[in-house]
């Protein structure tokens, strides 16, 4: 990682349904770009990315998350800069979701359901790696 790196982190936030507690996992709609994704988002000057991603997860759902497993790690590039993102396996704890300009939508979503309605395929396989997380708990 070079210092022209954009670093950022997030967490694939999941629960088990109020309902039948079956796994749901949290996708976010940013309007920006219209796109569906995992919470995630750049680290402050300072901050370690354990830390930005919890921030960020709570800025983007208005859940707090507590952390699981460390899943893999993402590299691709924006504008011709790499970007990494880190990411962990959280579980959602108390919140509430308000719709804000960066995210005006939450879903809570079976596996099978999230894969097909996350737009990058590197955030599909972020659902398998939760998976794998939770069974190996």
């Amino acid at each position: 990682m070079t210092d022209e790196t954009i670093r950022a982190a997030g967490c694939v936030l999941w629960r088990r349904s109020p309902v039948d507690s079956a796994l749901e996992i949290c996708l976010v709609h940013r309007p920006k770009y219209d796109d569906w994704s995992h919470p995630k988002g750049k680290l402050k000057r300072g901050e370690d990315f354990l830390s930005g991603a919890l921030r960020e997860v709570e800025e983007e759902t208005g859940y707090g998350a507590d952390p699981g497993a460390v899943l893999p790690t993402v590299h691709y590039l924006v504008d011709g800069r790499a970007k990494e993102v880190r990411y962990w396996a959280a579980e959602a704890a108390d919140g509430h979701f308000t719709p804000n300009d960066e995210v005006d939508r939450v879903l809570w979503l079976s596996p099978a359901a999230a894969r097909h309605r996350l737009t990058q395929s590197r955030d599909c396989d972020l659902v398998d790696d939760l998976l794998n997380a939770l069974r190996h708990a």
